[in-house]
């Protein structure tokens, strides 16, 4: 009986044994179905959030890219600075070609050529009687860029003087005046102070095409009008978006277009060579004004050289190497008239003939001849003041 129960009690005792085994066996699994679980919830959530981040860096690729694209179809640019100034694009990819290409850019060199040779005129024939001038005026030497203004607007006339010194590209037609040049220069403002003269010269046109004015109302008002003084120290209220001064390249960007300041180089930028000494010749770049600091401390920070003060006139100069290297690079293939053939000569005997006197000399003895040239209406030359 005893041998039964402890062999009973060893059945009893293997299969609480069993029990205990299938128990751990159970909750081993139980705990590794769950941790299996929690991994699979992981990694669900983990590709969850990754897919998510892929899509969110497309997106913003995508914008970028569409960003880009705007950044390249527009002449101005977003660039990101201090003030997130809106700023024109004054790259290698500004060239003379792109005036054909958008009327804007041909514009806005207008303007600038007229800021440095343009004039708006207010003038009184007789008692009630007046007329208005836009004028652009040139030596002969350069005629070909009256035409080249005139084949662009489509509209006005060129008149040469007797003897064949001057020429004047002109627009008389008031309805001209009012659908063509006005809406120009009201999009895009002059930089100098000569939008006193613009300002007065809208003012004018719109006496003239008021109905309810009769003609001794118009005659009194344009009288008053004309005898009207710019102030002293005046600013174009172009600048007044940077506080009528400009501290950095941002700032003179964000009113200059490249467009602009090609225009008003071809009008009144100087490329030339100058002696050092009795055995050195070097290149030169200026600009110079009697008014208008502003303008040119905006055209030194763009082209990376300085402005000063002279007695009589502000002037932005260089003959440093390095300069001029980025002035040829920065006006390469950009203007239209006659300074494009004497910056190709100048550019060229930069790279060439640098430090060589001889040749240099003859390069700027052939540039002063080319400058004497006058020609007349049939774009033959004047020989008689040629001789």
């Amino acid at each position: 009986m005893k041998g039964k129960e402890l062999l009973f009690g060893n059945l009893e005792a293997i299969k609480l044994y069993s029990m205990r085994e299938i128990l751990v066996v159970f909750i081993t699994c139980t705990i590794s179905y769950s941790l299996l679980l929690e991994v699979v919830i992981m990694l669900i959530v983990f590709l969850y959030f990754y897919i998510q981040s892929i899509k969110n860096i497309s997106t913003r690729q995508y914008a970028w890219e569409q960003n880009i694209l705007m950044l390249n179809s527009h002449q101005r640019l977003n660039v990101e600075h201090p003030n997130n100034i809106e700023i024109y694009d004054h790259s290698k990819s500004i060239n003379k070609s792109k005036y054909y290409e958008n009327k804007d850019n041909f514009h806005q060199w207008l303007v600038g050529f007229t800021d440095g040779d343009g004039s708006f005129s207010i003038i009184r024939v007789a008692e009630g009687k007046w007329t208005l001038f836009f004028k652009l005026t040139q030596s002969t030497y350069n005629l070909r860029i009256l035409y080249y203004i005139k084949k662009q607007l489509g509209v006005g006339s060129v008149h040469i003087d007797a003897n064949c010194n001057k020429g004047d590209f002109r627009i008389r037609d008031r309805k001209n005046i009012g659908s063509i040049i006005l809406p120009i220069f009201d999009k895009y403002p002059l930089l100098t102070s000569k939008i006193f003269s613009y300002q007065k010269f809208k003012k004018a046109y719109e006496i003239l095409e008021n109905p309810n004015l009769s003609t001794k109302d118009k005659d009194n008002l344009l009288l008053k009008l004309q005898s009207e003084q710019m102030p002293t120290d005046y600013i174009s209220p172009a600048w007044k978006a940077i506080n009528y001064e400009v501290n950095n390249t941002h700032e003179a960007k964000s009113i200059m277009s490249k467009y602009w300041l090609i225009g008003f180089t071809e009008a009144e930028g100087s490329f030339y060579l100058v002696s050092k000494d009795s055995s050195r010749i070097t290149h030169a770049f200026e600009i110079t004004q009697k008014l208008d600091p502003i303008v040119l401390k905006a055209i030194a920070l763009i082209l990376g050289i300085s402005v000063s003060k002279k007695k009589t006139y502000y002037t932005v100069v260089t003959t440093n190497s390095r300069a001029i290297s980025n002035i040829i690079d920065y006006y390469n293939n950009t203007m239209k008239g006659m300074k494009s053939v004497e910056f190709r000569i100048w550019a060229r005997s930069f790279v060439k003939h640098k430090g060589n006197y001889e040749k240099l000399s003859k390069i700027r003895e052939n540039i002063r001849v080319l400058r004497k040239i006058r020609l007349n209406e049939k774009f033959q030359v004047n020989k008689k003041d040629n001789k």
